[in-house]
């Protein structure tokens, strides 16, 4: 439900009832992943999706049910089910979805929204929710924060009201999940133990944008920052060209840096979700950066240029000593090939890209071919999960 928090915040704080509807797992080609959320108030309002429109009916009407008995309930839709027509979920993929009441003096409120409000504001945080097991705990959540000690750990609020080794096992693990800024599920006894009864627990993270730094204040530079935005990044240009890198090219930069493209790499912070866009295509600036990024735990390098220019900065970066092992690294010329010739279709290949390299893509057609639609789609687990009071 943290994909919708600013929304879902501001019903917390106009003192709404509410409930929300949660994908908690997936298989096949279901369009959503673990976290989706569609949330419907006491008036009837919807906000979210949690199927791209497939069942969408079906699940509103589970939220009115909820919000009139105040229940939890966890329901499985199909293809294989009879009624998969009936409710619309055609294209051959299985989710299960948590529904859960949020209303004014229900105990799980305040941890959601204390959860909704730190999500909505951009902070980093992890609510833990009860899926499968006793009916007295479905649907509880807890809420994990980053602490300002080691990696790893985290500090709780709220509980799941059983026994306290429970609460203390689950923020450990959500601190974990919370670090890699991961959504999923996770098996655990009831006493926080790996032994006796299973629970399922769904984790939520909701961490800060991942970062995008584009170097090279062109034409280009401006569209991708665009597309970047568009893609959910908070985005940096950098060029050591005053003239160039200003607020009036860039307006939709998040931040614009006049610097030397290395020498602002070296003292930037960076994670393993930032992306670096390269696009100065000149020696002096892309030889000693490139140097550099190719040496950074991040998720994505990629620089500008023609097969001649990929050839002699290769040849280049070699000389001042880059590995073979990192040259692989660089995705140069940068994009995919769409045969883009505009700095907006530019900017297309470069995100698509970006994605690609991000969700296990291909980059060809899905026309005709026989791979996966969806690359990191986290399975069901055997058997019905069916509804829970």
């Amino acid at each position: 439900m943290l994909d919708i928090a600013e929304e879902l915040n501001r019903w917390v704080e106009q003192g709404r009832d509410f409930a929300v509807a949660t994908v908690v797992a997936v298989g096949g080609s279901a369009p959503r992943r673990p976290g989706a959320a569609l949330a419907v108030d006491a008036h009837g309002t919807a906000i979210g999706s949690v199927s791209g429109g497939c069942v969408e009916g079906a699940v509103y009407e589970l939220c009115r049910q909820a919000l009139e008995d105040g229940e939890s309930v966890l329901e499985r839709f199909g293809y294989s089910d009879d009624d998969a027509f009936a409710v619309g979920l055609t294209c051959g993929g299985i989710i299960d979805i948590l529904v859960t009441p949020v209303r004014v003096g229900d105990r799980v409120r305040p941890v959601i929204a204390a959860g909704l409000a730190a999500a909505a504001s951009g902070g980093a945080t992890a609510l833990a929710r009860i899926v499968t097991g006793p009916a007295d705990l479905v649907g509880r959540a807890l809420l994990v924060r980053p602490t300002d000690g080691h990696e790893g750990s985290a500090a709780y609020e709220g509980g799941f009201g059983a026994h306290p080794e429970l609460d203390r096992t689950v923020a450990a693990e959500a601190g974990a999940f919370l670090d890699a800024g991961r959504t999923g599920a996770l098996e655990i006894a009831e006493q926080g133990s790996r032994c006796g009864a299973p629970l399922t627990v769904l984790v939520e993270s909701s961490v800060p944008p991942p970062r995008m730094i584009v170097f090279g204040a062109i034409d280009f530079a401006s569209a991708l920052v665009r597309v970047g935005k568009f893609l959910g990044y908070r985005v940096t240009v950098c060029d050591a060209r005053p003239v160039f890198a200003t607020e009036a090219r860039f307006p939709e930069a998040d931040e614009i840096v006049v610097a030397w493209p290395h020498t602002y790499l070296e003292r930037t912070a960076v994670d393993a979700r930032t992306v670096l866009c390269v696009l100065t295509h000149d020696a002096k600036f892309d030889v000693p950066l490139l140097r550099l990024a190719l040496r950074l735990p991040v998720a994505y390098v990629g620089a500008m240029g023609s097969r001649r220019t990929h050839l002699d900065r290769n040849a280049r970066l070699r000389e001042v000593g880059v590995t073979e092992l990192e040259l692989a690294r660089l995705r140069s010329p940068i994009g995919l090939d769409l045969g883009a010739r505009t700095p907006e279709e530019t900017a297309l290949s470069i995100g698509a890209e970006i994605v690609a390299a991000r969700r296990g893509g291909s980059g060809v057609s899905l026309t005709g071919a026989h791979t996966p639609i969806h690359h990191d789609v986290t399975s069901v687990p055997t058997g019905r999960i069916g509804s829970v009071a």
